[in-house]
Order: C-alpha cells, then sequence, then structure tokens
C-alpha cells in the first residue's frame, strides 16, 4: 500500500492474470483506478478501469477500456439522478434502481459495497449491484450479501454464480484474499 494513495497488487488463482488498483480520494466523493491483465480463453485481455462514487460511496459512473481477444472495448456506464443505469447511453434496465456497480474481471469493486455498507461486527446487509458480466459485457443485477465478521473478514455471498465464502480485506477495504479467485500480490 501506498501513502496517499492506497493501491493493491492482486494476482489471478483461477487463471494467468494480475490487477493492479488504486484508491483516489477528489474533491466530490472517490474514485478506483485500475489494470487488468489477464488470459481468457487462451487469449489476451487487457483493461483499464475506473469507477467514480460520491462521498457516500454512490456509484456514478464507470469506465471500462482495452482490449479483448483482439478486439477493442470502451465502455462507458452512468447512473442517473433517477436511479436509471445506461452504458454506453444505452438503459439496462436489469440494473434499475441498483447503487453500486460491480465490474465482473476485478476484485476492485467489492470495496465500494464494503465501504458503503460501513457494516459493525457481526451484521450483514444485502448489497444487489449492477454487474458487468464478463466476457459477455452486459449490465445485469447480481443480488450479493455481505456480513462482516470482525476486523478484517466478510462473508460474500453472490447465490447466481453459486460463491459463499470468507474475503480477507486491507483497512482501506481492498479485498486482499478472495478464495479460488484472487489474492493480494502487493
Amino acid at each position: 500500500m501506498s501513502g496517499g494513495n492506497p493501491s493493491i497488487l492482486w494476482r489471478r488463482l483461477d487463471g494467468e492474470g494480475h490487477d493492479v488498483c488504486r484508491l483516489v480520494r477528489t474533491s466530490t466523493g472517490w474514485r478506483l483506478e485500475g489494470v487488468a491483465v489477464f488470459a481468457h480463453e487462451g487469449r489476451p485481455c487487457g483493461l483499464v478501469y475506473d469507477v467514480d462514487c460520491d462521498a457516500g460511496w454512490h456509484t456514478r459512473a464507470a469506465r471500462v477500456t482495452g482490449s479483448r481477444a483482439g478486439g477493442s472495448i470502451d465502455l462507458h456506464i452512468v447512473r442517473t439522478e433517477t436511479g436509471a443505469w445506461q452504458m454506453n447511453g444505452v438503459v439496462q434496465a436489469a440494473a434499475h434502481d441498483l447503487v453500486d456497480v460491480d465490474l465482473g474481471f476485478t476484485p476492485a469493486t467489492n470495496l465500494i459495497a464494503i465501504r458503503r455498507l460501513g457494516l459493525a461486527i457481526g451484521q450483514a446487509s444485502p448489497a444487489p449491484a449492477a454487474y458487468l458480466a464478463f466476457p459477455e459485457l452486459r449490465l445485469d443485477r447480481l443480488d450479493q450479501t455481505y456480513q462482516r465478521l470482525d476486523g478484517h473478514r466478510y462473508r460474500y455471498t453472490a447465490p447466481a454464480y453459486g460463491y459463499d465464502d470468507v474475503l480477507t480485506v486491507s483497512p482501506e477495504g481492498f479485498v486482499t484474499t478472495y478464495p479460488a479467485l484472487w489474492e493480494a500480490a502487493v
């Protein structure tokens, strides 16, 4: 972790790849900035992402650019003041009224829900998110729940993906251990 803007480097556990992300305080809230490089179906992928949140950790917008299997990606995701989500200007009905965005190719966006919820030890909360499915690049609703177990561990469930395990997090809220998927390298 760095001084002014905390950062992390993850290593994928389910395939080749890394992800580096930093958390930046802005004049109106927070921004996650990162780069994920990994192999998908034997082809290289490189994605640059940023997610802007207000001071209360409500997602305002996300941008994903880069390449996947030789093709370019340029996605601009926006949450409107009325709770609608748009991707490249097209309304995404499945994500209506959700607060968080979850980018399906990185563990970075778990930090948003963890920070926004501010759970006390033992407390649990649903945290459905506008989920950018990868490799489909489709915005869907992802039902998920976080339960704070202690100062640095959360039980995380995402029933649609059959995921139910304990995440370890840093004091900043970055996931440091995401069983079977990611672990902090630095």
